[in-house]
């Protein structure tokens, strides 16, 4: 087989980061004087770049929506960071796709800085041939964004490249840059949403990704 380009996503794809997520946004909202503790609501966290949370669900400015993240990294990269866990057979996934000597990369709205630390929480730095995330300063955010900046410091063969994720976000990107897509239902995404962004492909488990390899 020939090589591939696989671009996973991190949050909802290779880790449930829901607690280590949700836990940072309850401390940073309660530091501004609001109690959120609605599942539906902090779960919409999850994936898309948390100034548009932040500003969607609470209608702060984008100045007070940068207040509170920096006030919710206070708790992340002490403690939530950490607070995460590998879906299941997502790493034989990754390593059996590496065997077959396809290149893998994470593309991740999380910022780099951090989707680093989990990786490497999780022993898999040397699976992946690029990282590539959000940045702190807030200049590269959006999952496009991310990846422009992965296509501008990795050569891949777009028409042998596959964007793996689970919300809209992964799929409309891909597509935005001409590559397959990989939809995940066991993430944060819904299979309506997968659906009508137009994954080429939707699996419901880790272990279905490689069915399409």
């Amino acid at each position: 087989m020939k090589r591939q380009f696989l671009l996973f996503d991190l949050d909802g794809t290779i880790i449930d980061s829901g607690e280590g997520i949700k836990n940072s946004i309850r401390y940073s909202l309660n530091k501004v004087g609001i109690n959120e503790n609605r599942e539906d609501v902090l779960n919409t966290f999850i994936g898309p770049p948390l100034l548009d949370s932040y500003m969607k669900n609470y209608g702060f400015t984008r100045e007070k929506a940068i207040e509170v993240v920096n006030i919710y990294r206070e708790y992340y990269k002490k403690q939530g960071v950490y607070e995460n866990t590998l879906y299941d057979g997502i790493v034989d996934v990754i390593k059996n796709l590496k065997a077959q000597d396809n290149k893998i990369i994470l593309a991740t709205s999380k910022p780099e800085i951090f989707a680093r630390e989990v990786i490497k929480q999780h022993r898999l730095t040397d699976y992946f041939d690029f990282i590539g995330g959000a940045t702190l300063d807030h200049k590269i955010s959006h999952k496009n964004e991310v990846l422009q900046y992965i296509l501008d410091n990795i050569k891949i063969e777009r028409e042998k490249s596959f964007m793996i994720g689970d919300t809209k976000f992964d799929i409309l990107g891909g597509r935005k840059f001409n590559l397959k897509t990989i939809g995940v239902t066991y993430g944060y995404g819904s299979l309506e949403e997968l659906k009508e962004s137009k994954a080429d492909y939707i699996v419901n488990t880790p272990k279905e990704i490689l069915t399409i390899f």
